[in-house]
């Protein structure tokens, strides 16, 4: 019978009899069962409940005797003996129709059919984390399902009793206070409304069908352990490439998956790259899968019977609002995004008309607005029956490209330094020979600190540079600094550059407030959206150039009329073109975000100073497309322990190209120079990410009493702590896309938080709530609209975003909600610790966290942060006028120590704490001074990102804080070391270390570029540390090899340097130069030293070389 045909009737599930239904668990029927307390058995209960079944009834329904548990272990025993034989044939014999497409389980109980994509899955779990049916529905997009005929419930359509909302991820049920019904309903909006209370329902009863990523079991029964044991053992991994193959190919079988060819890897990014054409082959189709990735994800988001509300904008130009349902796709819309808008309809001829967005859901509402580029013919009286498609631009996938190519062939693309520099090269050190400013301190700009000034110093001087700046270090400041000094220089523009228009237009405001004459260079899709430094974008500098008479009359007619004639307009054109290149050429600072470099107006010329903000959220060649304008110095920005750059397609992430260039470049040992002054949080704030993510060497700039807010009224655990950890023990649920996770047990705490701190006067505006998942996100956002005490208006003046989204600013207050509480899913997202630093450092004043301990430590570094907020005493529970500690324990926490991985990508597995020996030989090792007797351990640095390449650890000189620190007595057993493992290690280490050290290593592929053994200092780090040292070969190569060459003559103080020794690591002319120094000599020993964070030398050995992970 079809499913058609069970309509209505099937909307309220009625189960007559329970011992008939052999329903596993069914709590929910039965009179004798009470409702007030109603809870469903657990994963394992219903797992043991289901092995119960399955021996008293056998797998073949022979009845067996099941009094005493001997007789039944044995017969369990001997059923496996006996099943051996047929084992294999089980699984190849026809099965039928409705077998699981995974693991061909098939019994009716527990297979569910999918709708969208017409294929029977069962409820196991197999061995991955959810049960195949939901599995499948979250990769496949798909929300509707099918139970079976043959099952305890018929062939039910399930959906919901009230709307007939079909969304299994919205589905859930509530106990019908009668006899032995249960009714399915929506989350949102029929199980939250008012109005069902009359009938005898408690809404407050409400849960999911799908609860721990796998349907209840009076549901769809789960199979027995048996079962599955029997069943094809499929992967995580299989079903991920399966899901991929059926968008292809819907019949395809899992023997599909050995077939060559189906799942070609793309090749991995390297550390080191031979030429740039190498660099080129990698990289290229690397963009293009993402280009591919990203234009099927827009073309697939075609909308239909949409509905218009039309208005005309101030310049006359036609404005369309609209919804869209929502969808599941991981697609963002952002302003400046190209919409296709078309009339289907017959009460007016088909019309359609591109427009590119300028407003994109949020808080007041999920309307998006195009402005439409011609509006001639547009149906505007007619509001029904538009489709919606997406213009894919490849703009910015083509500049990349283009960008690779320059790079490979024009010579005069970048310096010869800087190629050889970004491919990895050895070369020797170069220094700028430039007249240093006699203060620091831009005019327009606040006064910089030590770190900024060495910062600024450093840069001026070295053709390539990175600067790390942690958050609230001052970061736009500094580069707007060093872009004024560069601009002051006289060699033509500067080019600044960030990969979103946001951090762009920020930059270009600071750097306005120094006088210089900048120009935004905006994409032509967002002349029309306003930001706050439109009046130095170029479309709107050549309206205002009192030089050229003529384009200004021409301009003023074109606004008037709209169109200009064609030899007007050919005019126009002309004069617009000379007004702009003249704007150009005479600026002394170009701002554009990374891919508006690659614009054609730029094409001509050359820019010998460029500057890169936020480069650590730009992909490689997304950097490479201003790189390639003529780079000679070439200045990176950014924080690599916070988030990376957004790359949508898993594959090219997989293969590094979520990899930055800055992280790279750290790796590669190019040390960056750390800012080390906050001036954003309250210093009880900042030491948890000081301690954890940046070795404890953030200091604090503003003091406890300039973050405590006038006149607020909020009841802090701790009144010296403005932070606590609220404990709430809410079950996670799948979002109504099935990609995505809301708890609705932390949005009401959310709530009740935000409502008492606005009450404690806080403005909604300084409140920001950041939570990693969209379904926590929208369920919040109409949560609190409908569900908070206060009047509407003041919850959406709040800020409720992902993590991404508050990259970069920063607010008051900050709620972080983390919404995954549950027994088998880990957490997902939240173990991206770059994450969490975001996160815990966007608050000024107070933050507060609102999640489940006993799932989030289990994770290590959330292990640490409950640990440390339990020590600070602000790890709290109980009504929120009321709040005591909580009394959870947690596991000690683990040293946040990775072998395998650290450096630049560190993030993704690694953490450092300031107290630690780092992994020996890697970039951030600093305990080169005292190393434990054990030498075995890896040289190669295997960064997340670099697949088997060379190695890359021998051959780096690593900078090391040389004779600052009085270097400690070498460990026991170290003289019988010298002739140790690593005399076998490649080539002669004697000599020049670096270079013989990498010849082994690097698989004889080491060409010797320059001298590679004399720059002392390491890359980069000549000129910090003094640059006289290059006599010794001592300092350089302590970080890069084992220590086993006689180390008492290469690897400590040469006595016979005593201009070394009398002078820590400043060279003479560095402190003459210096006029913001004065007498503070010792602060500028600091400076040195605490630079880059290189002094661990001496803690790193006193606490514990022990404490290294060997080999």
């Amino acid at each position: 019978m079809s499913v058609e045909a069970y309509g209505p009737s099937s909307q309220t599930l009625t189960f007559l009899d329970t011992e008939e239904a052999e329903l596993l668990g069914a709590d929910t029927q039965g009179s004798e069962y009470d409702f007030t307390d109603f809870t469903l058995p657990s994963q394992t209960q219903t797992q043991t409940q289901s092995q119960l079944d399955s021996q008293v009834n056998g797998p073949d329904g022979i009845l067996q005797n099941g009094d005493e548990p001997v007789i039944k272990a044995s017969q369990l025993l001997a059923e496996l003996n006996f099943e051996e034989d047929e084992e294999d044939t089980y699984y190849t014999k026809d099965l039928p129709r409705h077998a699981c497409s995974y693991c061909g389980i098939h019994d009716p109980a527990c297979v569910v059919y999918c709708n969208t994509s017409k294929k029977w899955f069962c409820n196991g779990r197999g061995n991955t984390s959810g049960s195949h049916i939901v599995n499948h529905l979250v990769r496949a997009k798909s929300k509707e399902v099918t139970l079976h005929k043959d099952g305890p419930l018929g062939e039910t359509v399930l959906e919901c009793y009230n709307c007939a909302c079909r969304n299994v991820f919205l589905l859930g049920f509530i106990p019908a206070k009668a006899d032995s019904v249960v009714v399915l309903l929506c989350r949102q909006p029929c199980a939250s409304q008012s109005s069902l209370k009359d009938i005898n329902w408690d809404s407050s009863q409400w849960q999911p069908l799908i609860q721990d990523r796998c349907f209840l079991s009076w549901l769809v029964k789960i199979p027995s352990e048996q079962e599955q044991l029997r069943a094809r053992q499929i992967t995580a991994q299989q079903i991920n490439k399966l899901e991929e193959l059926w968008k292809e190919n819907p019949t395809a079988t899992l023997e599909d998956l050995e077939k060559p060819g189906v799942d070609e890897e793309p090749q991995h990014v390297l550390l080191r790259y031979e030429d740039a054409y190498q660099y080129q082959n990698i990289f290229g189709p690397l963009v293009k899968l993402e280009a591919d990735y990203d234009k099927k994800l827009k073309e697939s988001q075609t909308q239909d019977n949409i509905t218009v509300r039309w208005d005309l904008g101030l310049n006359k130009k036609r404005i369309a609002y609209f919804t869209l349902p929502k969808t599941d796709s991981d697609m963002r819309l952002m302003q400046g995004d190209e919409i296709c808008l078309r009339y289907k309809g017959d009460l007016a001829p088909p019309w359609k008309s591109i427009g590119h967005v300028i407003k994109v859901p949020d808080n007041y509402g999920d309307e998006i607005a195009i402005e439409l580029r011609s509006s001639a013919g547009a149906p505007v009286e007619i509001p029904h029956n538009f489709q919606v498609d997406f213009v894919w631009k490849s703009t910015s996938f083509d500049r990349m490209q283009s960008a690779l190519k320059t790079f490979a062939v024009d010579e005069t693309s970048v310096s010869g330094y800087i190629y050889h520099k970004l491919l990895g090269h050895e070369v020797e050190d170069v220094v700028i020979k430039c007249q240093l400013p006699k203060r620091f301190t831009a005019q327009g700009l606040p006064d910089l600190n030590h770190s900024q000034v060495y910062a600024v110093k450093t840069v001026l001087q070295r053709p390539l540079s990175l600067i790390q700046g942690p958050p609230g270090t001052g970061k736009t400041v500094t580069s707007a600094t060093i872009v004024y000094h560069l601009a002051r220089q006289g060699n033509g523009p500067v080019l600044v550059c960030a990969p979103s228009n946001i951090a762009v237009d920020q930059l270009t405001e600071k750097i306005h407030q120094t006088g210089l004459k900048v120009v935004r260079l905006c994409a032509k899709s967002r002349e029309a959206i306003d930001s706050p430094v439109s009046f130095l974008a170029l479309h709107n500098q050549t309206r205002n150039m009192d030089s050229m008479p003529e384009l200004l009359k021409l301009q003023q007619l074109k606004d008037e009329t709209g169109e200009l004639s064609s030899s007007d307009e050919k005019r126009y054109r002309a004069l617009r073109r000379t007004a702009e290149r003249e704007l150009l050429m005479n600026a002394d600072v170009i701002c554009c975000t990374c891919v508006g470099a690659g614009d054609p107006r730029l094409a001509k010329m050359q820019f010998r100073s460029i500057l890169i903000d936020e480069s650590t959220q730009a992909t490689e060649p997304e950097c490479m497309v201003p790189v390639v304008l003529g780079a000679k110095q070439l200045i990176l920005v950014g924080d690599h322990c916070q988030l990376g750059p957004v790359v949508m397609c898993k594959k090219a992430a997989k293969a590094g190209l979520s990899q930055s260039l800055f992280e790279r470049l750290v790796v590669l040992g190019i040390r960056p120079i750390r800012l080390q002054v906050q001036y954003r949080m309250h210093p009880a704030l900042s030491a948890f990410p000081s301690n954890i993510f940046y070795e404890g060497s953030l200091q604090n700039g503003v003091t406890a009493a300039d973050r405590v807010k006038k006149g607020f009224d909020f009841q802090w655990p701790q009144p010296d702590k403005p932070m606590f950890f609220y404990v709430t023990q809410g079950q996670e649920e799948i979002a109504s896309s099935g990609t995505s996770y809301l708890n609705r047990t932390e949005a009401s705490n959310v709530e009740k938080i935000t409502t008492r701190l606005l009450k404690a006067g806080a403005k909604p505006n300084q409140i920001g709530i950041i939570t990693p998942y969209e379904g926590q996100r929208s369920y919040l956002v109409q949560y609190m609209q409908f569900s908070g005490s206060l009047h509407t208006k003041l919850y959406q003046e709040v800020e409720i975003a992902s993590v991404d989204a508050f990259q970069g600013r920063e607010k008051d207050f900050i709620i972080l909600s983390c919404v995954r509480a549950n027994e088998h899913q880990g957490i997902g997202f939240l173990n991206d610790p770059r994450r969490l630093n975001v996160a815990l450092t966007r608050a000024r004043y107070g933050v507060i966290i609102v999640g489940n301990p006993k799932a989030l430590s289990k994770q290590p570094l959330w292990n640490h942060l409950l640990n440390y907020y339990k020590e600070q005493k602000v790890l709290v529970e109980g009504p929120l006028n009321n709040l005591r500690e909580s009394l959870m324990q947690f596991s000690k926490p683990r040293k946040l120590v990775n072998t395998i991985n650290p450096g630049g990508r560190f993030m993704s597995t690694a953490m450092y704490d300031a107290r630690e020996v780092l992994i020996p030989g890697s970039v951030y090792d600093r305990s080169s001074n005292g190393r434990s007797s054990n030498m075995y351990f890896q040289t190669h640095d295997q960064i997340g990102m670099i697949g088997t390449g060379p190695s890359s650890m021998t051959s780096l000189n690593i900078p090391i804080p040389f004779n600052l620190v009085m270097p400690p007595i070498p460990p026991p057993g170290y003289m019988g070391q010298i002739n140790g493992p690593s005399a076998g290690r490649g080539g002669g280490m004697k000599g020049k270390a670096g270079s013989g050290g990498g010849g082994g290593t690097r698989g004889g592929r080491q060409r010797n570029r320059g001298n590679m053994g004399n720059h002392s200092g390491g890359n980069g780090g000549s000129d910090r540390h003094g640059g006289h040292m290059s006599g010794s070969q001592a300092s350089q190569d302590l970080g890069s090899q084992p220590f086993s060459q006689g180390p008492l003559t290469q690897g400590y103080i040469n006595m016979s340097q005593p201009s070394q020794m009398s002078q820590p690591g400043l060279s003479q002319p560095e402190l003459s130069q210096d006029s913001y120094l004065g007498d503070e000599f010792k602060s500028q020993i600091d400076v040195a030293l605490s630079q880059d964070s290189t002094y661990q030398g001496e803690r790193a050995y006193q606490h514990g070389v022990t404490g290294l992970s060997q080999y």
